[in-house]
């Protein structure tokens, strides 16, 4: 019986794992994937906001002790992660010094083995496979930009999401900053649009199929999913 918790950031990304990667994953062998807010929500800086890693890493490990035979992952953006300071990310700074493609690999790795480290020798680290977006969770929407329209119901806005999107070779690298963020792109051409409510309906619009055709790191991330129970 093989179980998957993903520790997630805000409600979209739970959303995404309860009614978009649960069903499918069960297909390979899971029984039970389920999502978990990061931290109690009273305790976070806003809600869906990024806790420092301390509280985050606390979090995991307490899971891995408590139910030693249960996978676990991360599905939080990596736009927003803490790079300094005490609620520093392990490899987030590093990461931001380096090209797109080794910004997530670097964090991930950074986050496994602190884990790792943490639970000793004894730890199999086949059970925490951690996955940070690149670089928010919006930029994964842009995968099927008339499904993203029509899922926030504004369906003339398909051209001008796709005229972002062809600007880079996959969504996950609409970039990182405060300006040009995906999240802030989106809200330019569409005051109002509020993330726990029009991502979620974006997304079952957009489906995975189209998510994992379209972002290689996400696609990586869900091929590893696929194969744990058979770790």
């Amino acid at each position: 019986m093989a179980r998957l918790l993903v520790h997630v950031e805000g409600e979209t990304e739970e959303t995404f794992v309860n009614e978009i990667l649960a069903p499918h994953l069960w297909h390979f062998g899971f029984t039970s994937v389920s999502a978990r807010l990061l931290g109690n929500a009273r305790q976070r800086d806003r809600r869906g906001g990024i806790r420092g890693w301390d509280s985050v890493r606390g979090d995991i490990i307490r899971h891995l002790r408590q139910d030693p035979h249960c996978f676990t992952t991360t599905l939080v953006d990596y736009y927003a992660l803490p790079q300094s300071g005490a609620k520093a990310w392990p490899g987030r700074s590093e990461a931001a010094r380096l090209p797109f493609s080794r910004k997530a690999a670097t964090v991930q790795a950074a986050l496994l083995a602190d884990i790792s480290a943490a639970l000793g020798s004894s730890f199999n680290p086949a059970r925490f496979a951690p996955y940070v977006m690149m670089h928010e969770f919006e930029g994964l929407l842009f995968s099927d930009c008339d499904g993203f329209s029509k899922g926030i119901g504004r369906p003339e806005l398909a051209p001008a999401l796709q005229a972002i999107r062809d600007q880079f070779g996959s969504p996950e690298e609409i970039n990182d900053s405060p300006l040009t963020c995906p999240s802030r792109r989106v809200a330019a051409l569409a005051p109002g649009y509020e993330k726990p409510l029009l991502g979620t309906l974006a997304v079952l619009e957009i489906g995975l199929p189209a998510i994992r055709a379209e972002c290689p790191l996400f696609r990586a991330w869900l091929e590893r999913l696929e194969a744990l129970p058979n770790d």
